[in-house]
């Protein structure tokens, strides 16, 4: 199969708090969840957001609802009141997390 965006086969809830942003991701389909276990690693996270995030990702599993949440520290350049980017909020990162490409054959 070639390359899917992530919105393809899941959708997802954001937020944030001071400088970090979190970005809940559920499978659309219970069957893709060992997918998106499988190909949504920290460090294939980290390399979408790039130098966006620069402090810890931590990704939690929540199996009962077919989703994780990833909580990205140091990621909004200081937070909504110290920022210089427009709209830094968590729902832009995550408007950005569903626009990751995915290889389904990985």
């Amino acid at each position: 199969m070639p390359q899917i965006y992530l919105k393809d086969i899941a959708h997802g809830r954001s937020g944030d708090k001071g400088d970090t942003s979190n970005v809940c991701v559920f499978a659309r389909d219970p069957r893709d969840y060992s997918l998106l276990k499988r190909l949504l690693t920290v460090d294939r996270v980290r390399a979408h957001f790039g130098d966006m995030v620069k402090g810890d990702i931590i990704r939690y599993e929540v199996d009962s609802l077919h989703g994780m949440n990833f909580v990205m520290h140091k990621a909004l350049g200081g937070g909504a009141t110290l920022s210089l980017r427009l709209d830094s909020l968590g729902k832009s990162m995550g408007s950005a997390f569903m626009r990751m490409r995915i290889d389904t054959d990985e």
